[in-house]
């Protein structure tokens, strides 16, 4: 049995809504389950978002070599739309941050805020692998 997500660490997501036009922020485990998430954002929409996400992150790792190496570590995407912008940055092993922003928003700002956000809260934001827990068939 899962345990249920508490939600512990929203509050310091919401530092990264500081930035003005940051509108939502979640924290992702890279299978896509979702550790955390900003006060303004429900719970369902989070937990669709993470697992969307993290298969954004994972295609963007995969187009490492577009960029001169096969093996380089995937740091950031930045996804545009008409409207604003979608910021996902590495969080510690197996954790993604991602952060939603209305198209007028300062982009070094909210960059900056979300990786001292990640540098702060270091041990907090590693998602550890999972193990498998289900008894041999």
């Amino acid at each position: 049995m899962i345990a249920p997500m508490t939600n512990e660490l929203g509050w310091m997501l919401d530092e990264v809504l500081k930035v003005p036009e940051a509108r939502h922020a979640i924290l992702l485990s890279a299978d896509g389950m979702l550790r955390a998430h900003s006060a303004d954002i429900g719970r369902d929409d989070a937990e669709r978002l993470a697992a969307g996400l993290s298969g954004v992150q994972s295609i963007s790792r995969s187009t490492a070599e577009f960029c001169g190496s096969a093996t380089a570590p995937w740091r950031q995407t930045l996804i545009e739309f008409a409207h604003g912008y979608v910021f996902l940055v590495a969080a510690g092993q197996g954790a993604h941050l991602a952060v939603s922003t209305g198209e007028n928003v300062d982009m070094e700002a909210v960059t900056y805020r979300m990786h001292k956000l990640v540098d702060r809260l270091g041990k907090e934001l590693t998602s550890p692998a999972r193990q498998d827990t289900g008894s041999p068939a």
